[in-house]
């Protein structure tokens, strides 16, 4: 039966899903053994289990453990090996923590790390342990660990709301999530209220406050039922991830993606918790964002440096966060949600600056009905904090100033444009006169906003009265159309200022957007024709200075991977240059430093820049303003500044590497055109010297002794420099493509006798010994070639072994080739050099009284891969230098039956 489209697996699931499962492969495995509160057994049931698989063979280090005074506990580590913990010296305190270097350093297969929440101390690598467990996971290490349901990041906000206390130890839900096995240790709540009273959780005192304040029955009972409902909704993305792999339903629909809006009062992160649980609930992506309007561009230093920790706290929540720019809070946020397909909104209750009830936005919820209003109530434990004051513009010295200016002016501004008209009255209507007040009304609002147009609004109508409508110089009005008038100018002079200032606030935003794109334009563009590492440094330092207004230096590594220090030449680096961070930084490819968590306390942002192929470099940045950082605009804006920084660097290194390679081939072509010249030059006078000296030692009548000696070594020393040059002759036809083999069906022992006799007077003082089977199948090759290979490999065996030396030449099947092996009994090979040996002009010995150029085993080389085959040079079996080569097996030709055709009768 074949597979129809109906339930045909979803190709880009399934492959989204091998890829998660190669890289969950690389990690260590991590398992969580998960409890509603403190003293379920957690920590015993995590020892019970290690104990049975150390039972079973496996091996484990505890790293840390907290007893808590408990007995049964601490009965369990015996037998454990347990890692001692480092000591830190804190406000002449000696503190004890988890040793996370020595931890990577024993690179256990299995480790215990209890209480995955905690907070390190002062001085530590990182802030919180699930950061040390993170990192041991990279490592390959697999951890058990235990959490209680309170320290989940999102569920911080709703325990505490039932408990009245705020656990500070969170962690992140997405370590809980991504974890490979998750452990649900249960108790019932009288039975833990039990184990409570016989000072089986705490001791007695501690016991005594803890009944009175945490451990009320139905807290426990409210925790075990929020500990109950996220292990099902763990159990439902398993049952999920199954489904998919198993190919049971192709097409999984979720819950439509969420969309929380951040305000600017206090409380929006029990918003983002609460989001944040919902998406985990539906199982589906979510976003976070704070839509800035000019009114809350004047929010006080404090209260904007809150809204970035909510978005930063959305971040870590697995939020993808943004600040907007717009006049209308809704309408921006309606735009996001269509623009990122968001069917779904949440937003805190009652929020002054979101009338969610008026007509305005019950329009606009009509004009979007495909899109859920989510509305989220208050935490339960939120402290009643005022909501923010419009008033930053006057919460500093500068900000009063600049703001008085312009209410001054535009009084100033209306004042003398009622003294500028009076002369004039006898000439001007009226109207005319109203029409030049409403232009300094817009004049005022396009420099200096809303409040000071108000302001000359108010003051131009007053003095239109006072100076202009009969009777003059008073406020009395003679007219009762003229009070139509004022209200009309009133209202035309408002509307306009609030038009225009709102205007004047997007002119802003779109000046600043400009000057970011401009700014990555310029950056692009000068990285386009950078050539050198130093020009990207300079350009990189210029850029960031000016766009952000930080200090910043480039960080590269050296050949082994090691970040190295600025030169002094440079400008204004980083005063507070942490090397060790940056290199942790580069090493892991994450950023560190100053926002993130990763030794936040450092005041350096650390940036790695990652690059396509690897990581080149980090970026060291130290902002004027660290409140930057949190700007998920300005991240993002930095982030690809860090990635068009990252591919420059990587251009300019494959640029030298091209170039590199460019005369690497130019040496060689001319190398091999030389070769090619001389030994073709070389090869005819050598022939006939070699011919004149053995005619030499063969004169009749005999030469006498001394002189028959110098004739042989003549003949000896011909041949010889024969033999080189056709070594040279051979590389350099090689090269060039000219030889032509002449591949047939050979038996190889053919082949090794033949260069056995070849190179007989080599290995005149050698011991040979062949291993050669009879019934080895014929194998196609070149045999004049192939008996080059052999007599080379045989006469570099003699050259650099003893003479009464052992030389083995052996011939094997392996798999779908024959190995031709050819080892010795001496000194063998330098170590670390079994590659370079291949290589052209590469000898053993670099000064040397042995005769040669260092061309044979690149000879050696260039005929095996010819034929198909490779060669290697490796550790003989008898201690000295062994080569092996191999060549693929084929299918040899048929061969007759000569015994039946000789019976055979003869045709009559």
């Amino acid at each position: 039966m074949f597979p129809t489209d109906a339930n045909r697996p979803d190709p880009d699931a399934l492959l989204a899903h091998i890829e998660a499962e190669e890289s969950r492969a690389a990690r260590g495995r991590l398992r969580i053994y998960f409890g509603a509160s403190a003293g379920v057994g957690k920590t015993y049931a995590m020892l019970a289990a290690a104990r049975k698989l150390q039972a079973d063979g496996q091996q484990l280090l505890v790293g840390v453990i907290e007893t808590h005074g408990r007995s049964e506990t601490a009965s369990l580590l015996e037998g454990l090996e347990q890692l001692p913990l480092k000591e830190i010296e804190y406000r002449s305190k000696t503190l004890r923590e988890f040793d996370l270097d020595a931890a990577l350093e024993r690179h256990p297969p299995l480790i215990l790390v209890d209480e995955l929440a905690h907070s390190n101390a002062p001085g530590s690598r990182h802030p919180k342990r699930w950061q040390d467990v993170e990192e041991l996971l990279d490592a390959g290490i697999d951890v058990l660990t235990t959490v209680n349901v309170q320290h989940l990041e999102s569920l911080n906000d709703v325990v505490g709301g039932i408990t009245g206390i705020r656990v500070a130890e969170t962690v992140p839900d997405t370590v809980f999530d991504e974890a490979h096995e998750v452990v649900l240790v249960d108790l019932p709540a009288d039975e833990l209220l039990s184990r409570l009273r016989t000072g089986r959780v705490y001791q007695a005192p501690q016991a005594q406050r803890a009944s009175q304040n945490f451990f009320r029955k139905g807290n426990l009972i409210a925790l075990r039922e929020l500990a109950l409902r996220r292990t099902a909704d763990r159990i439902e993305d398993d049952v999920r991830a199954y489904r998919v792999e198993k190919s049971i339903d192709a097409i999984w629909k979720t819950g439509a993606s969420l969309l929380a809006l951040v305000g600017p009062r206090p409380g929006c992160d029990h918003v983002v918790r609460s989001t944040a649980r919902l998406a985990g609930q539906l199982g589906t992506e979510w976003h976070a964002i704070y839509v800035e309007t000019p009114a809350l561009q004047r929010l006080p230093a404090d209260e904007r440096e809150r809204i970035l920790k909510t978005l930063k706290l959305a971040e870590d929540l697995g939020a993808s966060t943004a600040v907007l720019s717009g006049r209308d809070i809704a309408q921006a946020a309606l735009e996001y949600a269509r623009s990122h397909n968001l069917s779904k909104i949440t937003l805190g209750r009652g929020h002054p600056s979101w009338p969610w009830r008026t007509p305005h936005i019950r329009a606009l919820a009509h004009s979007a009905p495909d899109i859920d209003l989510i509305e989220i109530g208050d935490a339960a434990n939120r402290p009643a904090k005022p909501e923010p004051r419009m008033t930053g513009a006057f919460a500093n010295p500068a900000a009063f100033k600049t703001r008085a200016v312009g209410y001054a002016v535009a009084a100033g501004a209306s004042l003398a444009a009622a003294l500028i008209t009076t002369p004039m009255l006898a000439f001007l209507d009226l109207a005319n006169i109203a029409m030049l007040f409403l232009l300094v009304v817009v004049l005022v609002a396009v420099r200096f906003g809303r409040g000071p147009s108000v302001l000359a609004t108010c003051i131009s109508v007053a003095c239109f009265d006072f100076f202009f409508v009969p009777p003059r110089f008073s406020f009395a009005v003679s007219d009762l159309q003229y009070l139509v008038t004022f209200a009309v100018m009133l209202v035309v002079g408002l509307i306009t200022g609030h038009l225009t200032s709102g205007l004047r606030f997007q002119a802003r935003v779109a000046a600043h957007r400009e000057s970011r794109a401009r700014a990555l334009y310029e950056f692009a563009r000068d990285l386009s024709g950078a050539l050198q590492t130093e020009q990207i440094f300079d350009t990189t330092r210029a850029v960031l200075g000016k766009a952000f207004r930080a200090r910043a230096t480039l960080l590269v590594p050296d050949g082994e991977g090691r970040l190295q220090p600025p030169a002094t030449s440079e400008a204004a680096p980083p005063v507070s240059l942490d090397l060790g961070i940056a290199q942790w930084a580069f090493d892991h490819a994450e950023n560190a430093g100053l926002g993130t968590d990763t030794l936040p306390a450092s005041p350096i942002f650390y940036l790695p820049l990652v690059a396509p192929m690897r990581t080149r470099g980090v970026l060291a940045i130290e902002p004027e303003h660290p409140r930057w950082i949190l700007i998920p605009e300005q991240r993002q804006q930095l982030d690809t500044f860090a990635a068009l920084a990252a591919i420059a660097l990587e251009r300019v290194h494959y640029i030298e590497v091209a170039q590199g390679a460019l005369v690497n081939m130019e040496s060689e072509r001319l190398r091999n055109s030389l070769l090619a010249a001389l030994s073709h030059d070389l090869r005819t006078p050598l022939t006939s010297l070699v011919g004149l000296s053995e005619s030499l030692a063969e004169s009749r009548p005999a030469l006498a002794p001394s002189q028959l000696d110098a004739a042989q070594a003549l003949h000896q020393e011909a041949l010889r420099m024969s033999a080189m040059v056709a070594n040279l002759l051979d590389m350099a036809r090689i090269q060039s493509g000219e030889i032509r083999f002449n591949l047939q069906w050979h038996a190889l022992e053919e082949a090794v006798g033949s260069a056995l006799r070849a190179s007989a007077l080599t290995l005149r003082q050698h011991v040979v010994v062949t291993k050669v089977p009879r019934d080895l199948p014929l194998v196609r090759f070149d045999a004049v070639l192939i008996e080059r290979v052999l007599c080379n490999l045989v006469e570099n065996a003699a050259k650099y072994t003893p003479p009464g030396s052992r030389i083995v030449i052996e011939a094997k099947l392996h798999g779908s080739s024959v190995n031709v092996i050819v080892y010795d009994n001496g000194a063998g090979l330098p170590p670390g050099k079994e590659e370079a040996l291949f290589e052209k002009f590469a000898r053993g010995e670099r000064e040397s009284a042995k005769p040669g150029v260092g061309l044979g085993l690149a000879i050696c080389r260039a005929i095996v891969e010819a034929h198909g085959g490779k060669i290697d040079a490796g550790a003989s079996p008898e201690g000295g230098a062994a080569f092996v080569f191999s060549l693929p097996l084929g299918t040899p030709p048929a061969m007759p039956d000569l015994e039946s055709e000789r019976m055979e009768p003869e045709n009559e």
